[in-house]
């Protein structure tokens, strides 16, 4: 008999909030996947999983270089608890083999120190990732709540005031 929805256990991952020298955040649009439901939400943060045995701050630089090939960066902070959202159901049937209700993330500000031109989302990680992103830009740390899928967006609005003081700098 398999379980409900509500019974199943978090994905465990890590999420990257990466500022620039200009304290603009990066997004990256969605190529695709269950849980983009629409053009105006399909834009979020690099995300991604933690491998077993792996530290979630090494997981965070893993999935930033293959989603992005960005490798310059400096650790600003990070929210101290685990950040969860559900799936609504019918996504969460679609999603990692309906294994999980939703993910758990532990969240890291980062500072971007390279250029512009390190930042490949077409042929991310040296080309033997898939991408995951089909465009991307910097933006104000206060617009990313809006532009996330609606059941994410408590948590964003979380990573936003964990966040926002980096912005600044």
């Amino acid at each position: 008999m398999s379980k409900h929805h509500h019974e199943l256990p978090y994905r465990r991952c890590v999420g990257l909030c990466v500022f620039n020298g200009a304290g603009k955040v990066f997004v990256g649009r969605r190529i695709g996947g269950p849980e983009h439901v629409d053009a105006t939400h399909s834009w979020q943060l690099p995300q991604g999983g933690i491998d077993k045995g792996e530290e979630p701050f090494d997981a965070a630089l893993r999935e930033l270089y293959e989603e992005t090939s960005m490798r310059s960066v400096v650790k600003l902070g990070e929210v101290e608890e685990w950040l969860s959202y559900d799936l609504p159901g019918r996504i969460a049937g679609e999603a990692w083999k309906g294994k999980y209700r939703g993910q758990t993330q532990k969240w890291f500000a980062l500072r971007f120190t390279g250029a512009d031109g390190e930042i490949d989302i077409t042929t991310p990680g040296g080309g033997v990732h898939k991408p995951e992103f089909m465009d991307w830009r910097w933006e104000d740390i206060g617009a990313i709540a809006d532009l996330v899928v609606p059941f994410k967006r408590h948590v964003y609005e979380d990573v936003v005031k964990n966040f926002r003081r980096f912005a600044g700098m």
